[in-house]
């Protein structure tokens, strides 16, 4: 009797302590051993100089420039590649596009996608217990065995690849069909408004995020805007001083707020790590249609600074710092290990990447000092490590004559040149004076870096998913 009523005096005050465990300080739970949620925000054509916090005067972006005073701000964040298929992918996996067979934008005539045999973001977390959706453009490769759901997420709303690859193209490469609206395995819709789009994504992306806020959940969301063809709905349309595309990127800039504000009302804000960055820099040719890279050179669809290095913003309450800046050299190769890293988890193959998350607790931690390595299908044309960065002779896009109002202007992907050029982009981030003879040692070990570094993209890279076509 007395062995029976200690076992009872044990079980209640191990319950209790168990109940102390869940209440509330200040109406905030305790989730000490909660999985955090993880969001991705992924604009498209985004410039690094788009948003306020990044510089720009022409378009107010409240709630992301918030985001930046109750997080982190990276000053030097690259994506992989400067268009949309490879930027993504290696965001998606952790490496290099070129490493997995998608270093070139794939469209609906594409019989490539990304390969069952890569482990993307969602799979991870999925095998870990997550809830996974993605809500936006995918761009992964359009066929059925390529698709979200075959990639770790357990629900799909959006677009197969990017909006302009429609019928309603100015000047189309070939005759594009209609694009579909998928929701999970469903064409659902054709030709969605594009004006509507951010709404329509942003309203699904609250109702999951309600749905699931009892679970550990990751929601990717890559908007296709502001990439062309542009649209806002009424709320935006003529709001910003620039034009149709400071309207759309204000109402991305919206729906940012609303989804940190669906966070807040839950009372999951601390417990949720939120990541908003642009998959490539401004589409220039599109003139008014286009964005801004700030100080940077060039665009989308060159290695220079303009064309990779775009805004990457973290928060999580209680855990990043307020208002702090990074300047270390970081990219989107560093996303997957960095989630993998916050929510315990280990890596099952050999990525690019490292984990970041050291320098979400401290933007001045110690990381290890790693060349990135700029590519364009599967040759590096440049490499930066620390503050030097290398380019080798290749030619590049220029834009002869822009374009306005949705058409695009004149551009040649070949009509520029570079030689061997070093620049040094703690003091040049425009990349305008060529430091090479002053430095010779400094190119001869980054020429080396681009050597070995082909001949490993050579030895070890895998093809993408294929699928066979029968052509009559």
């Amino acid at each position: 009797m007395i062995q029976g009523n200690r076992n009872r005096i044990a079980a209640f005050c191990l319950g209790f302590v168990m109940w102390i465990g869940i209440q509330t300080i200040d109406g905030k739970e305790i989730q000490e051993n909660r999985k955090p949620n993880i969001i991705i925000l992924f604009a498209d054509d985004l410039g690094y100089g788009d948003l306020g916090c990044y510089g720009s005067n022409l378009i107010e972006t409240p709630h992301i420039d918030q985001m930046a005073m109750a997080g982190m701000q990276f000053t030097d964040f690259y994506v992989s590649a400067a268009s949309c298929t490879p930027s993504r992918a290696s965001l998606m996996t952790g490496v290099y596009a070129a490493r997995i067979g998608l270093e070139k934008v794939v469209d609906d005539l594409s019989t490539k996608g990304l390969s069952s045999e890569v482990l993307t973001i969602a799979n991870y977390l999925k095998q870990d217990g997550y809830k996974t959706a993605l809500f936006g453009k995918w761009h992964l490769g359009h066929h059925p065995e390529f698709m979200p759901r075959q990639h770790g997420f357990d629900e799909f709303f959006g677009i197969p690849y990017s909006m302009d690859m429609w019928p309603f193209h100015p000047k189309p490469s070939h005759n594009y069909p209609a694009i579909p609206l998928y929701h999970n395995d469903e064409v659902i819709e054709y030709n969605p408004d594009v004006n509507t789009l951010t709404q329509r994504l942003t309203a699904k992306t609250l109702d999951y995020i309600k749905a699931n806020k009892d679970e550990a959940f990751f929601v990717y969301l890559p908007y296709p805007l502001p990439h062309v063809p542009l649209g806002a709905s009424k709320q935006f349309k003529g709001k910003s001083k620039a034009g149709l595309y400071g309207d759309a990127v204000m109402e991305i800039d919206w729906s940012v707020g609303q989804i940190v504000q669906a966070l807040k009302k839950l009372k999951i804000e601390e417990n949720t790590l939120i990541l908003f960055s642009s998959d490539n820099g401004p589409w220039l040719s599109y003139g008014d249609h286009a964005g801004s890279a700030g100080e940077l050179r060039e665009g989308k669809g060159t290695t220079f600074e303009g064309g990779q290095r775009v805004p990457f913003i973290v928060s999580m309450p209680g855990t990043i710092p307020p208002g702090s800046t990074c300047t270390k050299l970081v990219s989107s190769l560093d996303v997957l290990p960095t989630i993998l890293d916050i929510t315990n988890q280990s890596l099952l193959k050999t990525i690019d990447g490292k984990s970041i998350y050291p320098l979400f607790l401290n933007p001045q931690a110690e990381t290890v000092n790693q060349a990135f390595y700029f590519m364009n299908g599967r040759r590096v044309e440049a490499v930066r490590l620390g503050q030097w960065k290398l380019h080798v002779p290749h030619r590049y896009r220029v834009v002869n004559k822009v374009g306005g109002n949705g058409q695009p202007g004149n551009q040649d992907n070949f009509g520029g040149s570079i030689g061997l050029t070093l620049y040094n982009l703690e003091i040049d981030a425009a990349e305008s004076k060529n430091v090479a003879h002053q430095h010779p040692k400094v190119v001869e070990e980054l020429t080396q870096l681009i050597l070995d570094f082909e001949y490993d993209i050579i030895k070890n890279s895998r093809p993408a998913g294929i699928i066979k076509i029968e052509r009559w």
